[in-house]
């Protein structure tokens, strides 16, 4: 791990609009904000990656890992869907590591088509068993779910996978690896981008599938569907068995 990001390049960001919900409130500003969150710089194949990492809430479970969207359309860590997933991981007991993929924000390194994005999630994998331990919860939106899949294969310390939107419209179903762990997959009736009938002929019977009624690819407005679908998930995972 290397040391914090510089004060001033923090700095520069606190009065940008986030991204964190519809209500544009970044989480340390909210009376609900809770649990120790700190900003810092990690080693990553590229050089440093940005990172934000939320301590649990309540007994710890692990830890977890959760990717933003695609770089190239101005995704960040701070995406509205990446901070609601990683607020249901530590309330469940994981600390959570989200982070930026290489060229975003204060990570180095320039966009590479998603081959060196699934080298920085492995190395998101490394550092949040660095912090807090196996078993690790892995996931992602959108791209983000993409690069975690392909991160994940053959991973032991991976108890569980959830994504978001996957964008199997625009990424071959043949490329994905489907999980080998328990997976969830959320995904809005009218997404474009990972429609739910190609999810469900790629994904079968090999994990559990919540299609939120009524909702694009951003789940726009539906938010609080999303993390009962996953608080539900992360209750089953913490009930099963360990090895």
């Amino acid at each position: 791990m290397l040391s914090d990001p510089p004060v001033d390049a923090l700095a520069a960001r606190v009065d940008r609009p986030e991204e964190y919900d519809e209500t544009g409130l970044p989480p340390t500003r909210s009376s609900e904000a809770s649990g120790q969150l700190r900003a810092y710089l990690f080693r990553g194949p590229a050089g440093n990656l940005e990172g934000l990492w939320k301590e649990p809430e309540g007994p710890r479970a692990g830890s977890a890992v959760f990717a933003h969207p695609h770089p190239l359309h101005g995704a960040t860590l701070h995406n509205k869907v990446v901070f609601r997933a990683a607020r249901c991981l530590a309330r469940a007991g994981y600390g959570v590591l989200r982070f930026n993929f290489r060229g975003v924000g204060l990570s180095e390194g320039r966009f590479d088509s998603g081959r060196g994005e699934t080298d920085d999630f492995r190395a998101a994998l490394d550092e949040a068993e660095r912090r807090a331990g196996a078993p690790i919860i892995a996931g992602g939106f959108s791209f983000g779910a993409a690069a975690g899949l392909r991160a994940i294969s053959a991973d032991a310390r991976v108890a569980a996978f959830i994504g978001v939107g996957v964008p199997l419209a625009s990424e071959s179903p043949e490329s994905l690896p489907l999980p080998k762990v328990p997976a969830l997959f959320v995904v809005g009736s009218e997404d474009v981008y990972g429609p739910p009938r190609i999810l469900s002929q790629w994904a079968g019977d090999s994990a559990r599938i919540v299609e939120v009624r009524g909702a694009n690819h951003f789940l726009d407005g539906r938010l609080d569907e999303l993390e009962k679908a996953l608080t539900s998930f992360l209750s089953d995972v913490r009930k099963r068995p360990g090895p």
